[in-house]
């Protein structure tokens, strides 16, 4: 198609006073009439993004006069359901989500709660002593789209790191069912991932890439030569090893491959580097979504996770009901609260928590790419591993975004303890990837969602 006199090349910068400055993504840089045209041709890439949240949600009893204000989960079902306090957030974006409850994985139904965290997007069995844990959904899709991207995924979380069994700090897990470490210092993740180099020359980060790759295969050569001498415990220990120094290698080759294609042109000026989880975690979140917005802007990669904190009352988003809200207790103690009020009290930070995941999709509905709105190429899956009083049954779950996947969003449904592993089944098949199981689900999700 020939470019119209009022199209902008996507690369546009606005010059003057002797500054330099990329714009967004505006109307008249793409090909067609209007930027909000929904673009539903194959070239549209499909995401997928997961945001969690733990100690579950504060369910009042139906007696308790606090029922219909604060219970997490909608009054009635269906397209009439209406919104308590707690979801009120999410409101202005009924139509672009559905909610969703009834769902749990069967092998963590008799866990306490803040084990099945471990599960909740990998459905693996974590009973007893034996940690069988399997691969997490959103490293199954990495895999196959990691050949569109600069990196298959980014894992982030507010603490960083892996963790310990029973108390991840990631929601990713590899093939093995080994946790994948998460990153949170925003500055870094944004130096790492959207300033590669440090803005080095080509030429420079190139040689960089071939140091890294000397490196890499220097230690998988000591490696392997030492593996040949180690015990059959030790063997394993090492095979792990050099998995995780594999996956550095195949980084590395990556980042060869990518050298030369230019990034898409940002403008980062938004972004807060200088907010303080442990003085404004608002911000701070708020910041994480911004760089997994940006991260789709650019298609930096197009599988994302976020732990917006970490079970049991562990790391820095236990203070955050005191933080945000000036309450007295934190989340996990909120949790197991009895006292009188504490219904509202769980309740309002539920509704805080729903606050900032309103902020992300708002996000992602207003900034647009050539294919149209983020959220509309985007499948979202917010919620926690257990319902109140830690309870690894009746998963809180709000699933938004795909329209242009095919989702029909605006309704609540309840299911009764149907596998949540038949939801990732129904995701995986909608984004392309046909496949009948996943982990231990029974089947699709049957739901007018689809």
């Amino acid at each position: 198609m020939a470019r119209k006199s009022w199209h902008l090349d996507r690369r546009t910068f606005l010059k003057g006073l002797g500054v330099t400055c990329a714009i967004p993504y505006m109307e008249a840089m793409g090909m067609g009439s209007m930027m909000k045209t929904t673009n539903t041709t194959s070239e549209a890439m499909k995401r997928l993004c997961f945001v969690y949240f733990p100690n579950g949600v504060g369910l009042p009893p139906v007696e308790s006069s606090f029922h219909k204000k604060w219970s997490w989960f909608p009054m009635g079902e269906g397209k009439d359901y209406q919104f308590t306090n707690s979801l009120s957030p999410l409101s202005p974006h009924r139509e672009d989500m559905s909610i969703i409850g009834g769902l749990s994985h069967p092998r963590s139904r008799a866990l306490l709660g803040h084990l099945a965290g471990d599960t909740w997007l990998t459905g693996g069995d974590v009973r007893g002593s034996e940690y069988m844990n399997s691969i997490s959904i959103d490293q199954v899709v990495a895999q196959r789209f990691s050949k569109h991207t600069r990196y298959p995924y980014l894992a982030l979380s507010t603490d960083g790191g892996i963790g310990y069994k029973s108390r991840v700090s990631t929601l990713s897990f590899d093939l093995s069912g080994k946790p994948i470490p998460s990153e949170h210092r925003h500055r870094e993740i944004f130096e790492r991932y959207f300033a590669p180099g440090g803005g080095a020359t080509t030429q420079a980060r190139r040689k960089s890439i071939q140091q890294d790759k000397k490196i890499v295969d220097l230690i998988l050569e000591d490696s392997k030569r030492l593996h040949r001498r180690l015990g059959k415990h030790d063997q394993t220990k090492m095979d792990e090893y050099m998995h995780s120094l594999n996956s550095v290698e195949e980084q590395v080759k990556r980042n060869e491959q990518w050298l030369d294609i230019p990034m898409k042109d940002f403008d980062p000026s938004h972004l807060n580097f200088n907010a303080d989880v442990k003085v404004d975690p608002e911000a701070y979140i708020k910041t994480t979504f911004d760089l997994m917005v940006l991260g789709m802007e650019v298609d930096l990669t197009r599988v994302m996770t976020y732990m917006m904190a970490r079970e049991d009352g562990l790391g820095l988003g236990e203070n955050f009901p005191k933080l945000a809200l000036g309450l007295t207790k934190g989340h996990h103690t909120i949790s197991h609260d009895l006292t009188t009020g504490h219904w509202e009290e769980w309740g309002r930070y539920d509704q805080w928590l729903s606050k900032q995941f309103a902020y992300f999709l708002d996000r992602m509905k207003n900034t647009y790419d050539e294919h149209g709105s983020l959220l509309d190429n985007t499948m979202v899956l917010y919620g926690s591993a257990c319902s109140t009083t830690h309870n690894a049954v009746n998963y809180p779950l709000v699933l938004a975004g795909g329209a242009n996947m095919g989702l029909k969003h605006g309704t609540y449904q309840k299911f009764e303890e149907e596998p949540m592993s038949n939801l990732f089944v129904s995701m995986l098949n909608t984004l392309g990837m046909e496949t009948e199981s996943f982990s231990d689900s029974t089947g699709e999700l049957h739901s007018s969602i689809w």
